[in-house]
């Protein structure tokens, strides 16, 4: 085994398969949490509901990210192990479930691909050490985040809050030189006050909610991994993002002026370009000035 350790750690042409592979495998479980999570919480929602107003429980089949094993939403085709491979089963299968033939969604291999990228870039970057794989975490959890926000505008807490802690924890293991436990606490502080602050602000203005506090908490654990310097940076770039998509959908009219855009997306995006890139933008930017 150290054997093989020692090679991957010599080998960039061996670790960086291994660090696509594992997104890769990654990435298929991600589409599980993508798929079931909201409709796990809703389910839990339901029955707390129920207790509240002291209704019965009605008996439900086991539902969680494990049982009951995928199957097809169209027929119910069970899908089989040679079925379910990352990427590799939907190019076999032609983007089609095999009994049905219905479409699988497109999103399923541009999961795992994304996974697969976004992993083997974090072993390259950070080389063969618990950074690369602290950061591949980071990036899968973000991943999930943005997919069922898109999905359902709502971030799970049971994603975000465990993010932000694990940022702290990463910072007390040393694990990001750049950033320390000082400069993560208040990166976890300021990023929940920046957007709760412009919450407020837009409620008493407006007298409509801008936003959700699941954005909060998603900030609080971006400012908590990458420290309290990249918060400008990543507000800057979800908020620049969120702009242009959020103008391009009205001028296409496939979304109106009224509408709602989750916003967990864009701050996705741009915690992983800060995440990576963050250092060397701010840096170029404040040379310009």
């Amino acid at each position: 085994m150290d054997n093989v350790l020692a090679s991957l750690a010599s080998n960039p042409v061996a670790y960086l398969p291994v660090c696509a592979v594992l997104g890769l495998v990654v990435g298929s479980f991600l589409n599980v949490v993508i798929h079931r999570l909201p409709k796990i919480l809703e389910r839990q929602w339901q029955r707390e509901c129920a207790e509240l107003r002291g209704e019965p429980l009605a008996e439900a089949p086991r539902y969680n990210l494990v049982v009951p094993r995928s199957s097809c939403p169209a027929c119910n085709h069970r899908i089989a192990p040679l079925e379910n491979i990352p990427v590799v089963s939907y190019l076999r299968l032609r983007g089609k479930c095999s009994a049905c033939g219905s479409a699988i969604p497109k999103r399923y291999p541009l999961v795992e691909l994304l996974s697969a990228a976004i992993s083997a870039y974090a072993g390259w970057r950070f080389g063969f050490a618990w950074t690369a794989l602290a950061a591949m975490a980071f990036a899968w959890a973000m991943i999930a985040l943005a997919f069922i926000d898109l999905d359902t505008f709502y971030l799970p807490d049971c994603i975000t809050l465990p993010l932000l802690w694990a940022g702290l924890l990463a910072q007390v293991a040393g694990l990001f030189p750049t950033v320390d436990l000082h400069a993560a606490v208040l990166g976890a502080v300021g990023g929940y006050l920046a957007l709760w602050s412009v919450f407020w602000m837009f409620k008493a203005a407006t007298g409509k909610e801008g936003m959700g506090y699941g954005d909060f908490k998603l900030l609080a654990a971006i400012g908590a991994w990458l420290g309290w310097k990249a918060l400008p940076l990543v507000i800057l770039l979800s908020s620049m993002v969120g702009a242009i998509v959020g103008i391009a959908l009205i001028v296409l009219r496939r979304q109106g002026r009224d509408m709602p855009i989750p916003f967990g997306p864009y701050l996705v995006v741009a915690g992983l370009i800060a995440l990576f890139w963050g250092r060397a933008l701010t840096e170029r930017y404040l040379d310009l000035f």
